[in-house]
């Protein structure tokens, strides 16, 4: 009898955790990053965000925005590492971060810089010039982990965990180059006022593509479901433009 009761436990236990987790069941975390993820007016929107609710409808799991948690990248980076059925996006996908997430993609390509203002004639000939200078750098971001690969001093960085307070730091000379992804970096510069053309990229740290990386827990098979979604939202039959290109044009 108590092996009948056991038996009937064990497998209601497998039951519970073979069911099978749907793509809205993840906790989403993204973070201020335009014009890819972004609050606005308490909307969230952007590339990315879209793209990620379109995945949902095309595998019959909605995704609704309010479950989408915007949260400072540092702390989202790290609860991405460490949560299971988590999703981190936007995600620069590196060679440094391969293999601690599971990757669905591309979202779009990227550019991480190295930002300066034209009135400084800053010129950076090799990467280790950039050591004599303050670098703006977001706390565990891709652009801290280029200038840390390339041998940079963390001496040399003002760390924050805001890009808008770098970008008011560096529009008052407090730091005198930033390391962003170089959409990102001018949106947040033309927010607070800047006219972007008064600014240059010095140094190109990384060409790449942002994907949704997902923590290693999760099931390889939803992830597989999640890029086939994807895929299917970038294929057009009537020579029309599909899914995935209308929303890119949407922030163009």
């Amino acid at each position: 009898m108590r092996l009948f009761i056991y038996l009937l436990v064990s497998f209601a236990v497998l039951a519970q955790t073979a069911r099978a987790v749907q793509i809205n069941e993840l906790t989403y975390l993204t973070e201020q990053y335009p014009p890819y993820n972004f609050e606005e007016e308490g909307s969230l929107q952007g590339i990315a965000v879209d793209v990620l609710t379109a995945v949902g409808e095309q595998v019959q799991s909605t995704i609704s925005r309010d479950k989408i948690q915007v949260q400072p990248w540092p702390r989202a980076y790290r609860s991405a590492l460490i949560k299971t059925n988590t999703v981190l996006f936007s995600t620069t996908r590196t060679q440094l971060r391969e293999h601690i997430f599971q990757w669905a993609g591309p979202i779009t390509s990227t550019r991480i810089v190295v930002l300066a203002k034209k009135s400084q004639q800053i010129q950076i000939e090799h990467s280790m010039a950039l050591a004599q200078y303050r670098i703006g750098v977001i706390r565990d971001d891709v652009g801290e982990q280029l200038l840390l690969e390339l041998g940079v001093p963390r001496d040399s960085m003002v760390e924050s965990s805001v890009p808008e307070t770098l970008a008011n730091q560096m529009i008052k000379d407090r730091i005198d180059l930033w390391a962003y992804e170089e959409n990102v970096a001018k949106w947040w510069l033309k927010k607070a006022g800047q006219n972007t053309d008064d600014y240059e990229v010095v140094y190109v740290l990384n060409e790449g593509e942002l994907y949704f990386a997902f923590n290693l827990e999760v099931d390889s098979r939803l992830v597989g479901e999640f890029q086939r979604a994807l895929d299917e939202l970038k294929v057009t039959e009537d020579g029309t433009a599909s899914p995935f290109e209308r929303i890119i044009s949407k922030y163009r």
